[in-house]
């Protein structure tokens, strides 16, 4: 008896679907088929079964249909590594290849017609057929990864996708001049300023023009078939000039201004180099179909801009869109080396589908130069591609040849389409290459002199892309020379106004955003704000964070901590560290603003003072007590973040860049954490409005504190945030009160302008019984800069200028020594400092013969060598640690002589000194 005898009967077609619906989702076929899949799969060669008594064997023509749908397979799992997509160099050799031997089938069945070939949407066709149709999808200018795709859907989208057009768009004339017409402006752009400007840095985007006319299709079609209505674009700088005179169209009178190296017009600027620039501006296509465009600006670190870019988009998903992600579209341009190098694109990468983070879709452009500087890509990285990072989130990728216009403007399409249909990222690798050095300065022979004498004698994508539409009779060549010379004509017209202008400009970027807000200097950061709140609104604000919700059910313990708010407001009035925070984000919510904060473990708190959101024992719903206050004008959103510095502090701040009414908050786990995110710091944080005219708000929170935890975790790195402070890029703060930290939270809010805010917060304070306040203090206080001491100014003649953590310390020695002699005076405010009151202070003591700066960290850390050079209104002597490399000793026993000998010389006289 046949065992597989019932294969007889059986079409051959509907195996071959069902098989490659097993292949997709076993779990989705009948349990019997998916058994004999199996153990098709086992055997795969010349299955032949046995028992005790029989043996048989699947038909012959049954076996060639799987071998079909093997090889149908094999196209689709590695035909990328086999396609046409390196304009100037040969393909790196894989194997096994996709021959038929491979897969068990020979010439002899070439002309033998199959089933299989209904699984591409083609019907029952011949071998010779069904290869065909797949090298022209596979293997041809565009190659596609997908198969990884876990989502059944997403990959039959794919595979109906593909088999529609054969992965070859059919464009109409109109479509093709409008592609041609985009590269001629990218080549003629780029070659005028290779005659005009030789030598000089432009990072030129010869051997990539191609980007041009993508990502004009893509903006055109996202805004003429999907509605949607603003893209936030972030890039590095290969083919930025290009983008922002091609796509954005920045007058290229400036941008030939800014060749010429002229002074800016504004002189409390300093600007930047015109391939760091940004621009916002709206364009309007059929229909009058409008789309707002922001290309934001950038430093020279790579890939720093990705997270700053989907900061921007969820901000304006947030609070413009109301949540519609399809309403605005996220595109990052990379490199090559720099998205396999880069650890910040892994980080953005991980946020694609996180509650917080997430913004409906990324389409990833790599500009593909197949070289890093002057790096080969094999010395670049070990993954086969560079953009292999996008595996870790399932999302797909196509390899485009960037010789190939059309390819490219139908991958985009494609590309497009899936971001708008599925909410997820996709990774475009736009193979091309770089036809000069990395800044046209240097020389690319030196490195890659085979490489570069191929490119030397390659044609442009624009002539490549004209021959052919001339061959195939769509233009003709006088078309061709009209479209060029009419743009040459642009150029050299802009070029000669150029000369006319003495100054450049630096437009400011998302400038509606930003309507109302005024840029200030130092006189304004230094006034008060009134940041008081009624006291009985702040005390109804209490009871809703400190009162169950009905039908909710919390942890015992979560209980007994909303019992501790009501008591410290309505019993004790001694309201400590997380009950002012709260506070301030409660009246915050109801006059209007949206508060964001994101970090690690924020939602409690590292230090578990903060407790914004509680879940609900049974259901584990997670619930925010600010958000049920009735009378909030505003939200309040806080999230867990990743376990990232970089990549989080860089989506805050671009949040911030597109919100300026919600206090954006990133805290880090300790201060010290804040190091792995020091570009954010150096090349935005402190310089970005200097750089770009960009005002920012965003509120970085420091834990910092020397509790004998060791060299990690008691320094927040004071110093390197002082040093960056000049003039009136940012505000430095280390609060020792609730109080003080509430009215400077309240105050970030309550200005007309917005300054980056940097805080160290406490540790053992948030429990410490003397670092409370009252309710009144709250209400009706206001932001301190200096603190002064409470002594009789008579008595003291020493002044000891310290903040922080540090000062209880200090208070707690001098109320054991019983000392009035020594004041202390708390500096809440490190920059900009309020020199006028500190001089108030310091007038008030008039015996005082000694003036002491203390600190608890090293000489060479701390705010010591800040105070050396700002703080010249008395001679400041020093109470510190002497230099250490590290900021404190790992052994507790040495932390507290070493911590206690500084107290000890705070309080030593001028005869003990002596």
């Amino acid at each position: 008896m046949d065992k597989f005898s019932f294969l007889n009967a059986a079409h051959t077609g509907f195996i071959a679907d069902l098989y490659d619906q097993y292949l997709q989702n076993p779990d989705s076929v009948e349990p019997s088929w998916r058994s004999f899949f199996q153990g098709y799969d086992l055997a795969n060669e010349n299955y032949t079964f046995s028992d005790e008594e029989i043996s048989a064997e699947i038909p012959q023509e049954v076996r060639k249909e799987f071998l079909v749908i093997d090889l149908i397979n094999g196209y689709r799992t590695r035909g990328h590594l086999f396609t046409k997509t390196n304009p100037v160099r040969e393909r790196r050799k894989y194997a096994p290849t996709l021959e038929i031997a491979n897969f068990g089938l020979s010439e002899e069945d070439l002309n033998t017609p199959f089933n299989a070939g209904s699984i591409l949407g083609i019907g029952k066709k011949t071998l010779q057929e069904i290869i065909n149709h797949v090298e022209r999808i596979y293997c041809d200018s565009i190659g596609v990864e997908y198969m990884y795709l876990r989502n059944p859907e997403e990959l039959k989208w794919w595979q109906n996708r593909l088999n529609e057009n054969d992965n070859h768009p059919n464009y109409s004339l109109d479509a093709k001049k409008y592609i041609l017409s985009k590269l001629n402006q990218a080549v003629t752009f780029e070659s005028f300023l290779q005659t005009k400007y030789v030598g000089q840095k432009r990072f030129s985007l010869e051997g990539g023009e191609a980007l041009i006319p993508g990502i004009s299709v893509a903006l055109r079609d996202a805004a003429e078939k999907y509605g949607v209505e603003e893209c936030v674009l972030g890039m590095a700088h290969r083919g930025r000039l290009s983008t922002l005179v091609n796509i954005f169209k920045k007058p290229v009178r400036d941008l030939f201004s800014e060749f010429e190296g002229k002074d800016f017009e504004d002189e409390n600027i300093d600007g930047d180099v015109k391939y760091h620039l940004g621009l916002t501006l709206s364009k309007t296509f059929r229909d009058g179909k409008e789309i707002k465009m922001n290309l934001v600006p950038n430093p020279s670190h790579l890939e720093t801009v990705d997270a700053v870019a989907e900061g921007i988009t969820r901000a304006k998903i947030d609070r413009k869109y109301n949540g519609d992600e399809s309403k605005i579209l996220p595109i990052l341009v990379h490199g090559d080396a720099a998205i396999a190098g880069q650890g910040i694109v892994y980080e953005v990468t991980q946020m694609a589908q996180l509650n917080g983070y997430k913004t409906g879709g990324t389409i990833h452009i790599v500009v593909n130069n197949q070289i890093g500087f002057t790096t080969n890509y094999l010395d670049a990285r070990s993954s086969t591609y560079c953009t292999d990072v996008a595996k870790v989130t399932l999302s797909p990728v196509l390899h485009v040849n960037a010789d190939d216009a059309e390819a490219v403007c139908h991958a985009m399409e494609m590309a497009l389409e899936f971001r708008m249909k599925f909410k997820r990222d996709i990774f475009i690798d736009l193979l091309g290459y770089r036809k000069y050095g990395h800044n046209e300065g240097d020389e690319p022979r030196f490195t890659q002199p085979k490489l570069y004498k191929a490119i030397a004698k390659h044609s442009n994508p624009k002539d490549i892309y004209a021959e052919k539409l001339i061959a195939e009779g769509s233009i003709d060549a006088a078309y061709l020379k009209s479209i060029t010379d009419n743009f040459k004509q642009m150029l050299n017209a802009e070029f000669d106004k150029s000369k006319e202008d003495s100054t450049s400009k630096v437009k400011e970027f998302m400038q509606s955003t930003w309507k109302g807000f005024i840029r200030q200097q130092l006189e304004a950061m230094l006034l008060p704000v009134d940041t008081s709140y009624e006291i009985n609104k702040l005390k109804d604000i209490a009871k809703v964070v400190s009162t169950v919700p009905e039908n909710v059910k919390f942890l015992r313990k979560a209980e007994r901590i909303l019992q501790g708010r009501s008591k410290m407001v309505f019993e004790t009035n001694q309201l400590d560290w997380g009950m002012a925070e709260t506070l301030a984000y409660g009246t915050l919510l109801e006059e209007g603003y949206d508060v964001r904060i994101s970090g690690q473990d924020v939602e409690r708190g590292t230090f578990s003072h903060r407790h914004a959101i509680l879940r609900d024992e049974v259901s584990e719903e997670r619930i925010n007590l600010l958000n049920t206050n009735t009378n909030n004008k505003g939200q309040m959103r806080i999230y867990n973040s990743l376990l990232s510095e970089y990549g989080v502090l860089g989506f805050d701040y671009g949040y911030a860049m597109a919100n300026p009414n919600t206090l954006t908050i990133w805290e880090a786990q300790f201060g010290d954490f804040s190091n792995g995110a020091q570009i954010v710091f150096d090349q935005y944080i402190s310089a970005a409005e200097d750089k770009w005219k960009m005002q920012n708000g965003i509120v970085v929170l420091l834990p910092h504190g020397y509790e004998g935890q060791g060299s990690e975790h008691s320094s927040a790195r004071i110093e390197r945030y002082l040093q960056l402070c000049a003039e009136d890029n940012m505000t430095v703060a280390n609060c020792s009160t609730p109080a003080n930290f509430y009215h400077l939270l309240r105050r970030q809010m309550k200005r007309n302008f917005r300054k980056p805010l940097i805080v160290f917060t406490p540790k053992s304070l948030l429990r410490h019984p003397k670092a409370v306040n009252t309710i009144e203090e709250l209400a009706n206080g206001e932001f301190q800069e200096v603190i002064d001491d409470t002594l009789n100014p008579q008595h003291v003649t020493k002044l000891v200028f310290c903040m922080g953590k540090f000062y209880y310390d200090l208070l707690a020695e001098r109320e054991k020594l019983e000392r009035e002699d020594v004041a202390l005076v708390r500096i809440e405010q490190l920059f900009p400092l309020h020199l006028e009151k500190l001089q108030q202070v310091i007038d008030r003591y008039p015996n005082v013969t000694e003036y002491v700066w203390a600190q608890e960290e090293p000489r060479n850390m701390g705010a010591w060598s800040f105070m050396l050079e700002r703080f010249d209104l008395v001679r400041l002597q020093v109470a510190s640690r002497k230099y250490y490399a590290v900021p404190a000793a790992g052994s507790s026993t040495r932390f507290k002589k070493r911590h206690q000998k500084v107290i000890d010389s705070v309080f030593k006289n001028n005869k003990d000194n002596k």
